[in-house]
């Protein structure tokens, strides 16, 4: 978890295409994570890991303040809070739907967990961090260019930059949601020798 928390910090710098960074393509793997310790070693192992994970993302966000970039901080606090938050909830709400669903078929508990998860991520995030409305959060942090209006993901009606952010980066979280389904039955299967 920690690896993945550390690389998807790192990644989310860097831009894939003009909606995604490539942070939005590691930090999924946070879910199988999550769901393969909940399955194999329960809720408590679970938990453990979820908060190791935010413990390692809180370093990174702390560190991510002090350093600075081309326009300030790479991280601002409103970032920093938003990602954490995020995280710990998103994570915290995969575990207990996978609790509940977990003697269903296979694949209902990791694929409604992380759906739920990942969408309670993404809205948590892509809200504290650039919604006009909680600039009070961090009057300080300018971010005017994520509220500017522009097509929804470059051809739909006006909405600010960060709703098409944020959908570029859900609809990335639910296709990574539905392929991890593979390696999880092929991880579940291998680390307790019995079918999931």
């Amino acid at each position: 978890m920690a690896a993945i928390v550390v690389a998807s910090n790192i990644l989310v710098q860097f831009l894939f295409g003009q909606w995604l960074t490539w942070g939005a393509f590691t930090y999924p793997l946070a879910f199988l994570v999550t769901d393969v310790m909940n399955r194999v070693y329960g809720v408590t192992a679970a938990r453990r890991v979820v908060v190791a994970g935010f413990i390692t993302g809180v370093v990174c966000s702390l560190i991510g303040t002090q350093i600075e970039g081309a326009y300030g901080p790479l991280v601002t606090w409103r970032i920093a809070a938003g990602s954490g938050l995020a995280f710990l909830t998103a994570q915290l709400v995969d575990i207990v739907i996978f609790d509940r669903l977990r003697d269903q078929r296979w694949w209902r508990a990791p694929l409604a967990s992380t759906l739920v998860g990942s969408s309670l991520d993404t809205a948590i995030f892509f809200t504290i961090a650039f919604s006009a409305s909680l600039a009070f959060l961090e009057p300080g942090n300018d971010t005017g260019w994520a509220a500017e209006a522009l097509p929804l993901l470059g051809l739909g009606p006006q909405v600010p930059l960060w709703v098409s952010l944020a959908l570029a980066d859900w609809m990335v979280k639910l296709g990574l949601a539905l392929l991890a389904l593979v390696p999880f039955r092929i991880i579940v299967r291998s680390l307790t020798r019995q079918p999931t």
